[in-house]
């Protein structure tokens, strides 16, 4: 290879990685494997194909680490060696996936055709802490190896940007580590590799929390493993003595560990007590389990003294995950705290493998069949047998063949149902932009919006302001919040569609002076075809239907009616209109109410309570009958501006003997007996009842609101001058 493509410290690195590649490989690769592979990195290097990226890393250095690295933590195999070792040549162009077949065969060129595939994710800006990045991940992956790959690949970047000038990169690259790779790693039971990238990734993103927990460390090292040593020993006297069967582990907790657990219990690194930790495994019978473990427990604390306040029994009450261990904390010798957990090699096997795995344990979000399947890759990476990747190759990836992995612009990450089209992504970003779109640009090209989305497209959604949901739209969606929206809009449509349809027969049948009676239009319908009201008034404000021929239609019906002697029942409009001439200075028909008059359907207003003497105007509601409201009421200058065709001119008949309500609000000085003041001015007007009243205080005033049944405005008026004169009282005024 050229010497000027490395420097001095690479070329020794270079050389140190490809010994320990060849001694570590010779069992599974070929001589000629071997040749072929360095013969086309060094033509690669020699045409110039291999230039370092843009941070400044040599990529030859960089995956040729992550292949001995493989070797070292996980498994010396021929075609995750090679694939890890020429991916950058097909990067760069340098060789094509015919090639790598045909000079390596379809396994190795499956392996690169999927670390090709995850590259594309990194230029998309990605959030990859969103869960929905590591699903698509292992979409675009197909292959686990081409994860471990990639968790590998991620330790060796991790270990060369200590100090990178380039701060934005170790930061980004830290976050994928802490947040994608660490727990793919746990997943897989790469403990090693996940330590490691959670502990470096706690050193680049805080890292004077990390050099204040490695120093102490380091600074006891020595200390701990010789205090471990003698902690254990008495404790292995004991057991031998009580003739138990067991394994003894201990463990320093790792950096990130060490932190987590800082931060949840507010202490420093002092008040851990489980900085390192005994874990005795035993080996029992299953009717012998709890009973050995509570002996172990027994013979710890009869030689230290357990801190009862930390006992943590999971044997007599398991974890709702299935987990069971026997957690004591005893103080050992210079009164140090050590903890010491006690299970069987069973109750072992369930926490690390089985259905209280470590990273439920640990409380990593865990899908059901994404957990089954990585239980099964991790077996077959922990039995270490010759043939593991082998196995793990036909372990097909498919947790995911039923969904699909879309971007926006911005890099948002969505999940989709596989067959969703860009409709159902408009609406999954939200309803208003589903409603208005007209199509999308995917991947920088125009499409329309029945396009079926492809794993990592990147879509942006096109939308008008004219563009509504059509009754076909229904046809391009399968995801339910988009065939929901989409009928929820064609129905709001109809109704407003029908609703203008109705104002339009209903100006006309004015105009031509014809009573519109909603059941002779019910009969009228069934005869035109129509299955609904509904139907009927889209159609007339759609123009389907000529509104001269329903007249005609209504006409017809009402003359069958008449004929078969069901004389139709009339709008309120029949009844109510008291006709005077011109003459007497009326020129216009107007209602008159009151006492005298018989056979009006009207009702009062509760919106502003008219009363007898008020100025009034009525109102043609939907159910037929009048409302009565004040002429200065405000919701009936909305009703006059809506719809003008229904207001009726209207005055009363004369003195209405019954009462009606009015509402009067008080204010005033709060002074003791002014209640009953107000009170007894009121029992004293004649034909005045007081119904309710609501007082208020708010420190030296107070409020009131009085329910009046008086008999007509002129003697409201006289109460409310009456109200006025009292000593306290600031103001009186009507209420709607």
């Amino acid at each position: 290879m050229e010497n000027t493509y490395f420097s001095s410290d690479e070329r020794r690195l270079m050389n140190h990685i490809t010994r320990e590649l060849l001694t570590r490989l010779e069992p599974v690769m070929t001589h000629d494997d071997m040749r072929r592979v360095f013969n086309t990195i060094s033509a690669a290097v020699a045409g110039g194909h291999l230039d370092r990226d843009v941070n400044g890393i040599n990529p030859l250095v960089r995956h040729a680490s992550t292949a001995l690295l493989l070797c070292q933590s996980v498994v010396a195999d021929r075609n995750l060696t090679i694939a890890t070792m020429i991916y950058p040549l097909c990067h760069t162009g340098f060789l094509t996936m015919k090639q790598v077949s045909d000079e390596y065969g379809n396994d190795v060129c499956g392996l690169v055709h999927g670390l090709m595939e995850v590259s594309r994710l990194y230029g998309r800006q990605a959030a990859i802490v969103d869960e929905n990045f590591q699903k698509l991940l292992l979409s675009f992956a197909k292959d686990i190896r081409v994860i471990i790959i990639m968790i590998a690949d991620r330790l060796v970047m991790m270990r060369s940007i200590n100090l990178h000038p380039n701060e934005k990169l170790v930061h980004d690259i830290s976050l994928e580590a802490r947040y994608l790779y660490a727990p793919l790693a746990h997943r897989l039971g790469l403990y090693q590799l996940k330590t490691e990238l959670e502990d470096l990734s706690l050193k680049y993103l805080n890292r004077r929390v990390y050099t204040q927990i490695a120093d102490k460390l380091n600074e006891t090292k020595r200390q701990r493993e010789e205090y471990v040593a003698d902690f254990v020993q008495p404790i292995r006297r004991a057991l031998d003595k009580a003739g138990l069967h067991y394994e003894m582990k201990s463990r320093t907790k790792s950096i990130n560990s060490i932190w987590n657990k800082m931060k949840k219990q507010g202490v420093d690194l002092n008040g851990i007590y489980d900085l390192f930790a005994i874990r005795i495994i035993l080996d029992s019978a299953p009717e012998q389990e709890k009973k050995d473990c509570w002996m172990a427990y027994s013979i710890v604390t009869d030689i230290y003294q357990a801190n009862i306040s930390r006992l943590r029994d999971w044997i007599t009450m398991p974890k709702s995950n299935g987990y069971e261990s026997l957690h004591i904390t005893v103080l050992g010798n210079d009164d140090k705290w050590v903890e010491v957990q006690i299970r069987t090699r069973r109750m072992d096997d369930v926490a690390e493998r089985g259905l209280a795995a470590h990273w439920k344990y640990k409380g990593i979000k865990s899908e059901v069949g994404l957990d089954k399947w990585m239980n099964s890759v991790r077996e077959v990476l922990e039995a270490g047998s010759d043939s593991q990747m082998e196995l793990i190759r036909n372990m097909h990836m498919d947790l995911y063949d039923k969904e699909v992995f879309v971007f926006t612009p911005r890099g948002d990450l969505f999940q989709l149902p596989q067959g969703a089209s860009v409709l159902d992504f408009a609406f999954a970003v939200h309803t208003r932009v589903g409603q208005r779109c007209v199509g999308a640009r995917v991947d920088g090209k125009n499409q329309r919006i029945n396009y079926k989305l492809h794993n990592g497209d990147t879509v942006e959604v096109l939308t008008a302001s004219t563009q509504t949901p059509k009754q076909d739209w229904l046809g391009y969606v399968v995801t339910s919040k988009a065939r929901n929206k989409i009928r929820q809009a064609i129905n709001e449509a109809r109704q407003h569609q029908a609703e203008m349809g109705k104002e339009l027969l209903q100006r006309r049948f004015k105009n031509r002076k014809i009573d519109l009676d909603e059941a002779t239009i019910s009969r009228m319908l069934k005869r035109m075809g129509f299955k609904t009201l509904t139907d009927f008034y889209v159609a007339l404000h759609a123009e389907q239907i000529d509104i001269n021929d329903v007249i005609e239609h209504y006409e017809a019906q009402q003359q069958r009616q008449e004929e078969g002697g069901g004389a139709p029942q009339g709008a309120a409009q029949d009844f109510v209109l008291h006709h005077r001439t011109a003459d007497e200075g009326h020129p216009d028909d107007i209602l008159v109410i009151g006492d005298n008059v018989k056979g009006i359907n009207y009702r009062l207003s509760r919106c502003c309570n008219p009363i007898y003497g008020d100025k009034i105007v009525g109102f043609v509601a939907s159910d037929g009958a009048i409302k009565i409201h004040r002429a200065d009421c405000g919701n009936l200058r909305h009703l006059r501006s809506r719809y003008p065709y229904r207001i009726i001119r209207s005055e009363w008949s004369g003195k209405i003997g019954t009462q009606f309500a009015a509402t009067l609000r008080v204010v005033g000085k709060d002074d003791i007996g002014i209640v009953s003041n107000i009170t007894s001015v009121i029992n004293k007007l004649g034909d005045t009842q007081l119904r309710n009243i609501s007082i208020q205080s708010n420190g030296a005033t107070f409020e009131g609101f009085l329910v009046i049944g008086i008999s007509s405005t002129a003697l409201l008026d006289e109460l409310i001058m009456k109200l006025q004169n009292l000593r306290g009282v600031r103001l009186v005024e009507r209420k709607m």
